[in-house]
């Protein structure tokens, strides 16, 4: 009787973070006041992590829609939002000493803490290609938003070829 509590316990948990991966509904994660000075390396690093997996997979998604015939600008401009939303809580996500000079697992290069103006902008430039993607979709105008999705796709690139380890 008592092995049953646990059990679901632990189907509770999995089903949470299969459902956290998606990335589709769940709001950005970023430390809160209780956690921040709380957190290890370790967990700051995964949430960043979560975040730009959750990126990722909205602009595989944005991508998609631009494959076929009929893109669905809804799906487009809520992916946008949610790029720009999550890079918006990762700017929190980088404490001294979660670089991979740190030894710990992450493709963050140390240049980020060296550079801390240079990254915030470049996050920043981040942000407003993922409002301005969102605006094209709202508009509808297919152009607009091919035109938007190259500058959002130039955007992540610019951050990644400074501030990411290149493990090509």
């Amino acid at each position: 009787m008592k092995r049953k509590p646990i059990i679901t316990g632990l189907v509770s948990a999995t089903l949470v973070l299969g459902l956290a991966a998606c990335g589709d509904s769940e709001e950005p994660t970023a430390p809160t006041e209780e956690t921040s000075g709380e957190a290890s390396p370790d967990n700051v690093i995964e949430l960043r992590q979560a975040n730009f997996e959750a990126m990722g997979d909205a602009f595989k998604a944005i991508r998609g829609q631009l494959e076929g015939d009929a893109p669905d600008f809804a799906v487009i401009e809520e992916s946008a939002q949610a790029i720009g939303a999550r890079i918006t809580a990762n700017k929190d996500l980088f404490p001294e000493g979660t670089g991979i000079d740190s030894g710990a697992e992450t493709e963050a290069l140390e240049v980020i803490w060296e550079k801390p103006d240079d990254f915030v902008a470049s996050a920043d430039k981040l942000i407003t290609a993922s409002e301005a993607l969102a605006a094209a979709a709202a508009s509808q105008d297919l152009g607009q938003v091919q035109e938007a999705v190259k500058n959002l796709g130039g955007s992540c690139k610019a951050c990644h070829d400074v501030f990411r380890l290149d493990t090509d």
